[in-house]
């Protein structure tokens, strides 16, 4: 059974900073192609961040310079850092794992508000 996990969700004031993690099991982790996206009210999900088996790494304009995606196959953990965050930053942040198929986890909620 596959699962990924997400945490470290919460609430930040703008300017803050957050740490994600993504927690798989159930997939040989190192084959994925890691990835984080994010819903907020109303939106529709877009991509956030990619980090590819040779940690490659890409992400969406608005947060390039800001996020950093990381990954740990020994602890098939992905990581979303997020550094100057700004109140359009907030939404629900979900992990996606993708090879042949992909998944989804259920998502962290991450408000940026003073």
């Amino acid at each position: 059974q596959v699962q990924l996990v997400e945490s470290g969700g919460g609430l930040v004031q703008p300017g803050g900073s957050l740490r994600l993690s993504c927690a798989a099991s159930g997939i040989a982790f190192s084959s994925y192609v890691m990835g984080w996206y994010r819903q907020a009210p109303g939106k529709e999900r877009e991509f956030v961040a990619s980090i590819s088996r040779g940690y490659d790494t890409g992400y969406s304009e608005s947060v390039k310079g800001r996020f950093t995606i990381s990954r740990d196959n020994d602890k098939s953990t992905a990581y979303l850092n997020m550094n100057s965050l700004k109140p359009e930053d907030t939404a629900v942040y979900y992990c996606r794992a993708q090879y042949f198929l992909h998944y989804w986890g259920q998502g962290t909620q991450v408000t940026v508000s003073s």
